[in-house]
């Protein structure tokens, strides 16, 4: 058995151990945020009960906790969508599509809270001796809203969605299956083109929901999710309501209702947070979230280094930026450092032109750090010989908050390098529809992924339908592939590093920071930690979370 995993010794039953003291659990993560694990998180479970410790609580934090309520209406403020979002899991690409789709979907993966893949739907995993064939358990009695009982077939459906012709973010992902075949009623075996030690990680995807077999009309979602689909408004607000019964996962699924609101504007969504017309709200502010955290009604909660990947993406394929000594220039020219000490206020760790973070595992920490320097930038972009031309990035709040500024820093750190560059600001309404893939130099940012690998492969693969660089290179697609069937841990990372190489030589992406995830909720929501895959407890608060 190559690996093997059991819901029933991962998911939660109950609240986050390490119940409230005197001080709750959110204000230690607040006291001691500057502590980092070896995944980067602020803390993890036995750094919170050392951490106690030290802060001299007594041994009941570490025992006590709280019994989770029923009820109540949890009501989200989030940035991360738009009017054009849809129901389809496909077409997913932001925080708040994730948010509503865990709430009214489950997947067969999910991460759990020390970074590693644990079932959901799939109940356990096996690989056979080369991992190119693996054996996934269904979890037999689980229901979709409609009443039907989940079984093999819908699973099977459900991950073709992703396969083939298809737009689906996640089809890359999939791209290693060569055959997908039910051995029984609750249980599939997936066959791979070449080994992948990591194909579990894969199917932690938030584009890979389960749904009913032959299911196609997302606008009335079926799902096996805590929650059901109550109003859906597009940029405004989505609301969602228990389902009847008590939900298949022990100890989540506490609330009656889940009203989420579109709130783009951090200084209204911090505002809403501060006055009580929301329970939390995600991507705080790092120029303010110092005065948040002295907020005595407040808690907050900040993930380092394990955030969004902020980047300006050219197009490899399309001149000027074909040019390799430009795209070298652009990258020399920037100040990361000064963008994070100004515009995330320390509250972001260095990018370095990929979008695996130091917090991954599998990241290449022999890359050297690209520093700001503005002679390499001009020598580099003399070598191009494109002093005439036209140069413009095109930016908007509605791509991340605090683009506009980064942008304008990054113009005036090229200025000193002989690189004039024309900042254009943009409307964020259909920025990713219309600004996104298609202008020759934008702006960016990307989520984390479970895995080094996710995040490559969605990014830069030849073949992704996310290769927002146009960087296409046939050496890259082959090291990942090799990285894939590797199961020697050690050499499998030395050609994860390979393929981040050429990325940082040769590739179209100035990564310039990763930002800390800043989440923010009122004393009465309980559940809430740090984790290493999304913001707002993996964007799960409304499964996890309960009212004191």
């Amino acid at each position: 058995m190559f690996e093997n995993n059991r819901v029933d010794n991962a998911l939660p039953l109950g609240p986050p151990k390490g119940g409230r003291a005197e001080t709750g659990v959110e204000e230690i993560i607040v006291m001691l945020n500057d502590i980092e694990s070896r995944r980067g998180l602020i803390l993890d479970r036995r750094q919170l009960m050392a951490g106690a410790a030290a802060l001299g609580l007594s041994a009941g934090f570490a025992r006590a906790a709280e019994t989770p309520k029923k009820g109540g209406t949890l009501r989200l403020g989030m940035e991360g969508g738009s009017a054009s979002d849809s129901l389809d899991p496909r077409t997913y690409a932001d925080s708040i599509p994730i948010s509503y789709g865990w709430q009214l979907w489950n997947g067969l993966v999910e991460i759990d809270e020390k970074g590693d893949p644990t079932g959901e739907l799939a109940e356990s995993w096996e690989a056979k001796p080369g991992a190119t064939e693996w054996i996934f358990n269904i979890r037999k009695g689980v229901t979709f809203g409609s009443g039907k009982t989940l079984d093999a077939d819908d699973v099977i459906y459900s991950l073709n969605l992703h396969r083939g012709e298809t737009k689906s973010g996640a089809k890359d992902l999939l791209s290693g299956i060569s055959d997908i075949k039910k051995l029984n009623a609750n249980q599939i075996q997936i066959t791979l083109k070449s080994a992948d030690a990591g194909l579990p990680t894969v199917f932690a995807d938030y584009h890979i929901l389960i749904v009913p077999n032959n299911f196609t009309d997302f606008s009335k979602p079926d799902g096996t999710g805590a929650f059901e689909l109550d109003h859906f408004e597009p940029g405004v607000r989505v609301l969602t309501k228990a389902k009847k019964g008590d939900y298949w996962k022990t100890g989540r699924g506490h609330f009656d209702s889940v009203e989420l609101r579109y709130i783009p504007d951090v200084a209204a969504r911090t505002q809403a947070l501060k006055s009580g017309q929301i329970d939390a709200a995600n991507r705080l502010a790092p120029k303010t979230i110092s005065l948040d955290m002295r907020d005595p009604n407040l808690n907050i909660v900040r993930t380092k280094g394990t955030g969004n990947r902020f980047a300006w993406v050219a197009l490899c394929d399309t001149d000027p930026y074909s040019n390799l000594d430009l795209r070298l220039a652009l990258k020399y020219g920037i100040d990361r450092q000064k963008i994070i000490d100004n515009v995330h206020h320390g509250f972001a760790t260095m990018g370095n032109d990929t979008t695996v973070a130091p917090s991954q595992k599998y990241y290449a920490s022999d890359i050297p750090q690209r520093p700001y320097d503005p002679d390499k930038a001009a020598f580099h972009f003399k070598k191009a010989g494109l002093a005439n031309a036209k140069l413009e990035l095109q930016v908007s709040e509605g791509a991340f908050s605090g683009a506009t500024d980064s942008a304008v820093l990054y113009q005036e750190a090229l200025q000193k390098a002989g690189v004039a560059l024309d900042v254009k600001r943009v409307s964020g309404d259909g920025y990713w529809d219309n600004v996104w893939l298609k202008a020759p130099f934008s702006a960016v940012y990307w989520g984390g992924r479970p895995s080094a690998d996710n995040q490559l492969a969605q990014t830069f693969l030849s073949t992704a339908n996310w290769n927002d660089t146009h960087w296409r290179r046939p050496e890259f697609d082959k090291l990942i592939t090799a990285a894939r069937a590797e199961l020697d841990d050690k050499k499998r990372g030395q050609l994860y590093g390979e393929a981040q190489k050429l990325i940082w030589e040769d590739g179209g992406m100035v990564c310039f920071a990763i930002g800390d995830y800043l989440d923010g909720y009122t004393k009465k929501v309980k559940g809430t930690a740090p984790h290493p895959h999304y913001d707002m407890c993996d964007q799960r608060i409304a499964e996890k979370g309960w009212f004191a």
